[in-house]
């Protein structure tokens, strides 16, 4: 055993004071009696004697002088060479990835649990030059502990450091540690985890030596790796779901459906080792929102299942993310084309000739055309150069004042909209009352109308498209952009199916959106700042439902859920790696093979706290029975009877 600071051994000699108190401390006995005048003489030899006595048996004195050893042991800091996987500079990359979730050690603790408990033994074995920087590896590598040799600190790093539910960015990992390389010598590289490194495992040029131990014992994993829903127009909604057992054993497993939070389904399988199993049902009720899938073991199942994360999974229902139109039409070939190209909208043509289909549509678009029995369909409506008045509108007479056109440029159906270089030859000046907005207007009256009146939206465009050179113009699609954007406004959270743990989520904004508020799946909740059109949500780090609400000041004018998923199969399969490949090498775990050294010190501190709790423990009770035995001592018989 040797010390790192032996010039605190002097502190011993602090034993000599203590010893000279205890020879120096006068021990007089309390004594109550009746008069002081029998014993003045008493009085007289106490003060001539002197201060110095022998010094008797104390055991306060021999706990003091204990607490003292261990206190200047504990100082001087005593260590013993120990073998340590590393030395030098350190840099430790803490796997936190998903998978280290799995509770496949002994005792039932986590791998992560398992990976911090071999981090802190690096610690202790650290000598006085070395440095350790400890990078925790989830979907984003963070520095939880920078360079130092600080012992408390990189321990408290450790415990503190949490698993995540995401897979882990081992790329941008390793950019990290071998960044933090430069300038450094001796620089030595400590990978904990289970092996799973990815697109990392080409990665050249890792500089240093690369040190790996790795963490995890079984590949019983049950997962499920897809969940997604579907609606085509006219049909059912249609279920696929997939569940992967990535261990070496064939497991049964009860997979079952929650349609908005209502148990639907439950139906054990038999899934093959290192195998998937597809599941595929229309039998989804219609209408519903959420879809949530779970895996359970049979009580009787005799293949365990080490991770949970992934046994669960959700799906928000997407509808058939398409807006049916009709169009009616003598032949317009623009409305045609520029139909096609948006890809909110399907669109049919429907025959002039034959009174409106029974099959309902959301937008109905009538051009120069109207039903022969002067009833509307009860829907969205964009007409095109009606040929007559309706209960929604009066037409009046026929103008060439088509000039000084205005457009309202503060309204949002009209941005980017601009009439500034169209001409347009004739139109009829429609009165649509108090219900229709007057976003285009000449000198003879307005060309376009919009507003919404009997809970249905209604535009109205008032002079013939082939009048005009509009369809020649690059406002004619924004135009119809826009509008057919109002009717059915885009989604603002539009998730793709599959959103894994740590993905990021771009929410489309309505014009007059003034913040956004994120729901987690725990309750906590994030509010973003609206800066610009498009926002980005990157703080999906939970798996579950999570509901964007999008407002306007204090009203909520969009909500929408979406899911958040795993679906990350180098995460669910849990198998542990004997090996890592990086760089192009093959690394296998490391065996102890440098020296490094393990202090004691804390527990010599430890000790001495705890005889000192016992040296007051001690002193307490002398106090307590002096106390409790002091009248009968102190009280002569007789006297003060």
């Amino acid at each position: 055993m040797s010390f790192l600071t032996p010039l605190a051994l002097i502190g011993a000699l602090l034993a000599i004071p203590i010893v000279l108190l205890y020879m120096l401390r006068l021990r007089r006995r309390e004594v109550v009696v009746s008069t002081t005048f029998l014993w003045q003489q008493i009085v007289r030899d106490n003060e001539a004697n002197t201060p110095w006595q022998r010094l008797r048996r104390n055991i306060l004195l021999l706990l003091q002088l204990i607490i003292l050893a261990f206190m200047v042991l504990a100082l001087a800091r005593p260590f013993i060479t120990v073998p340590a996987v590393s030395t030098g500079q350190i840099e430790l990359l803490l796997d936190a990835s998903a998978s280290m979730n799995a509770v496949d050690m002994p005792d039932g603790v986590t791998r992560f649990e398992e990976a911090k408990r071999q981090a802190l033994s690096i610690v202790d074995t650290l000598s006085p030059n070395d440095t350790m920087t400890i990078i925790r590896v989830a979907d984003v590598p963070e520095v939880i502990a920078p360079s130092t040799n600080n012992p408390v600190v990189l321990r408290q790093a450790i415990n503190d450091a949490q698993p995540s539910h995401a897979e882990a960015d081992w790329v941008a990992a390793l950019t990290l540690a071998s960044a933090d390389a430069i300038d450094k010598t001796d620089f030595n590289m400590v990978i904990i985890g289970d092996g799973g490194l990815g697109d990392a495992s080409g990665l050249p040029g890792v500089p240093g030596e690369v040190r790996y131990i790795p963490i995890g014992r079984s590949d019983n994993n049950l997962a499920i790796t897809a969940l997604a829903t579907r609606a085509l127009p006219g049909q059912p909604p249609e279920l696929f779901a997939q569940i992967a057992n990535y261990g070496a054993q064939d497991a049964d497993v009860i997979f079952d459906l929650r349609v908005d939070g209502q148990l639907f389904s439950a139906d054990r399988y038999t899934i093959p080792a290192q195998a998937s199993l597809p599941i595929v049902s229309a039998a989804l009720p219609e209408g519903f929102v959420i879809l949530q899938a779970g895996l359970t073991l049979p009580a009787d199942s005799a293949v365990p299942d080490f991770l949970v994360d992934d046994n669960i999974a959700w799906a928000v229902s997407s509808g058939s993310g398409l807006r049916r139109a009709l169009l009616m039409t003598e032949g317009n070939l623009f409305l045609e084309q520029v139909l096609r190209s948006l890809p909110s909208v399907q669109a049919f043509k429907g025959d002039v000739t034959r009174p409106l289909p029974n099959q309902q549509y959301d937008l109905y678009i009538l051009d120069g055309w109207l039903p022969t029995d002067g009833v509307l369909p009860d829907a969205d409506l964009l007409l095109i150069n009606p040929p007559r008045s309706t209960a929604l509108f009066t037409l009046g007479a026929e103008t060439e004042r088509t000039g000084d056109i205005q457009v309202l440029r503060n309204d949002p159906r009209m941005t980017f909209v601009d009439f500034g270089d169209v001409n347009i030859l004739k139109f009829r000046p429609v009165a649509g009352g108090d219900w229709a907005d007057e976003l285009v207007t000449a000198e003879g009256g307005a060309l376009l109308l919009a507003g919404e009146i009997d809970g249905r939206q209604v535009v109205i465009i008032t002079f013939d498209i082939h009048d005009s050179d509009l369809p020649l113009q690059i406002t004619w699609p924004v135009l119809m952009s826009n509008l057919v954007e109002w009717f059915n406004p885009r989604a603002a959270i539009s998730a793709p199916e599959g959103l894994s743990v740590g993905g990021s989520l771009p929410i489309r904004l309505p014009f007059e959106a003034t913040d956004v508020r994120i729901t987690l799946p725990d309750g906590s909740t994030r509010d973003l700042v609206v800066d610009r059109s498009t926002l980005v949500f990157a703080d999906a780090e939970q798996p579950g439902i999570y509901t964007a609400e999008i407002r306007a000041g204090d009203e909520i004018i969009q909500a929408a859920p979406f899911a958040v998923n795993l679906f990350a199969p180098d995460e669910s399969n849990i198998a542990p790696r004997n090996s890592i490949t990086l760089s192009g090498d093959v690394i296998t775990p490391s065996a102890r093979e440098e020296v490094g050294q393990q202090e004691f010190w804390p527990w010599l501190a430890l000790l001495a706290l705890l005889i000192l709790l016992i040296e007051w423990y001690v002193y307490q009770r002398r106090v307590q029975v002096r106390t409790l035995f002091k009248p009968l001592v102190a009280r002569p018989k007789g006297i003060g009877a």
